[in-house]
């Protein structure tokens, strides 16, 4: 089980990839979402969603439906995230856990834990309470809100150290979100972030064991 710092009152957790192993759950969506637009266009949609992860499909989406050719009105974006929606969400509840995240959770129940995502706040709300976990995390925030804005409102509205807490991701995302919030970060590695794990220089773990 890896351990913490005695120092670290706060834990941010991204979900995908760090709590669940939910990754390829979404991609195989999104190609297959975009599979009746070809081949081509749904195999680039994947691959850009794998290479940048922890980004809201609000903001993916219309730069897929560009590549589409279709239109990318705010309901036809909203269509398409329903779609997506209906696709993942009990794909990702079947999920297999990282192992040991429960474990690893339960043991820091004394630190303030925050789950900070890029899925829609109603559906990680619905995901996190099928999954019997919602009162590990002191707050959950999901999107329209971007994950650094989320970290930072967190922050302030606990008075919170900065130098006291940290983000545990898999993501570009994630590690610039703590970066910009002066948080220290933990890489989860995973298959789709290989080209990350030589870029960055911080603490990366394989699960929680």
């Amino acid at each position: 089980m890896i351990k913490l710092e005695d120092s670290i009152t706060t834990v941010f957790f991204d979900f995908d990839g760090v709590i669940k192993d939910s990754l390829e759950v979404k991609s195989v969506a999104f190609e297959k979402i975009f599979l009746p637009f070809g081949r081509n266009i749904a195999q680039k949609v994947k691959e850009h969603h794998e290479k940048n992860g922890g980004i809201s499909r609000f903001v993916k989406l219309p730069i897929y439906l560009e590549w589409a050719n279709q239109q990318s009105s705010a309901s036809f974006i909203d269509e398409y995230a329903k779609k997506f929606s209906s696709l993942v969400v009990q794909e990702v509840i079947r999920s297999d856990w990282v192992p040991g995240i429960l474990e690893f959770m339960n043991n820091n129940q004394q630190k303030k834990l925050f789950l900070i995502t890029a899925t829609p706040q109603n559906e990680i709300e619905k995901i996190v309470c099928e999954l019997g976990i919602h009162n590990i995390f002191k707050r959950m925030i999901g999107s329209p809100t971007e994950k650094k804005d989320a970290i930072k409102r967190v922050l302030t509205q606990y008075s919170i150290d900065p130098k006291k807490a940290l983000m545990i991701g898999d993501s570009i995302g994630d590690y610039e979100s703590a970066l910009v919030n002066n948080l220290s970060f933990i890489l989860r590695r995973t298959n789709l972030n290989k080209g990350l794990q030589q870029e960055l220089n911080c603490r990366m773990i394989n699960d929680f064991l």
